[in-house]
Parts: structure tokens; C-alpha cells; sequence
């Protein structure tokens, strides 16, 4: 089975919508449902975004963005390496269709939005909720290092802990 890591496109944000909606359901992610996913699939730092595709159906969807003040992992890799404030990529927005798993989709995906990180010149980071343990396995897998855990606040009754992570150098 072929999959394939493509751009994503304004009539992919539906078909995305539809296999983050079977995510939430299965997984709990994100945590917050939003009130306008397509939306949340496109953060105001966009860079660029890609889907992965299985069978020719959306299978996966990854976003490469510049930080905002909600990303923590930012700031931990320029303490720990004293590197500039316009230095990093976040990856986030990251999911796999529970009936799509198995097919490594989420490691393809990191893979290409780690390049295409790097061929910016930008190092990738990303924070994961500490209580997701598969995308944080998954991580580690690849040989992403934990830059530390925070506790951020999400809403004024909603704290969360979060492990920050980067790539390896």
C-alpha cells in the first residue's frame, strides 16, 4: 500500500475535518474540540500543510508553522541553544485516521515536514500534551529529543502539561 504525501489543497480542509472528527472520537485529540475545525487546520502562522494520502483518501494531515505565544517548545530551544527568534518551525496539527494506522502515515509525515523545516533553515519543534503518550512515543521514536514539560494554560479553568520536543540537530 502507497502512501503518498501531497501539498494540501483548500478542497482537502473538508475531507480533513472529516478524519480529525474519527481522531477526536477514537484518540481525544485535540483535547478542545473546535468550533470551526477547518479553521483549526489553519493556524494564522501557516507556512504550509500537507495530507497524506491512502487508497487516493485522505489519511493524515501535518501543518508546519512559525510560533505563536501558545507554542512553548520555541522558547525551550533558544535557551538550550541560544539560537535567534526566528529560528524554529512548529509541527503540529498532526493525525492519522485510526482506520489508516499501521501504514507508518504519521512517521512519513514528520519525516516530510522535518525536511521541509530544515530546507527553510528553520529547526522543527513541536509540543504534544504529556498525556498523549502514543504521539510522544512516536516521537521519540524518530529520534526526537524532549526539550522539557510545562504546564500552559488553556482556558481559565483548563491547565494542561505539555512535553516540548525538537528535532534531532
Amino acid at each position: 500500500m502507497t502512501t503518498t504525501i501531497r501539498d494540501r489543497t483548500d478542497p482537502d480542509l473538508g475531507p480533513c475535518a472529516q478524519v480529525l472528527a474519527q481522531v477526536h472520537e477514537h484518540d481525544g485529540y485535540p483535547v478542545n474540540w473546535p468550533a470551526a475545525p477547518d479553521t483549526w487546520l489553519t493556524p494564522p502562522a501557516l507556512l504550509d500543510a500537507w495530507v497524506a494520502e491512502l487508497h487516493g483518501k485522505v489519511a493524515g494531515h501535518i501543518v508546519l508553522s512559525r510560533s505563536g505565544t501558545e507554542d512553548a517548545a520555541p522558547g525551550l530551544w533558544r535557551a538550550r541553544t541560544g539560537a535567534g527568534q526566528d529560528t524554529t518551525a512548529v509541527i503540529n496539527r498532526l493525525f492519522v485516521a485510526p482506520t489508516a494506522r499501521g501504514h507508518r502515515i504519521g512517521a512519513a509525515l514528520m519525516a516530510h515536514a522535518t525536511t521541509q523545516a530544515r530546507t527553510r533553515g528553520l529547526h522543527p519543534v513541536l509540543d504534544v500534551l504529556a498525556s498523549d503518550t502514543a504521539a510522544a512515543a512516536l516521537y521519540e521514536r524518530l529520534g526526537w529529543q524532549l526539550l522539557g514539560t510545562v504546564e500552559q494554560q488553556w482556558t481559565p479553568t483548563q491547565t494542561v502539561a505539555v512535553h516540548c520536543y525538537a528535532a534531532a540537530p
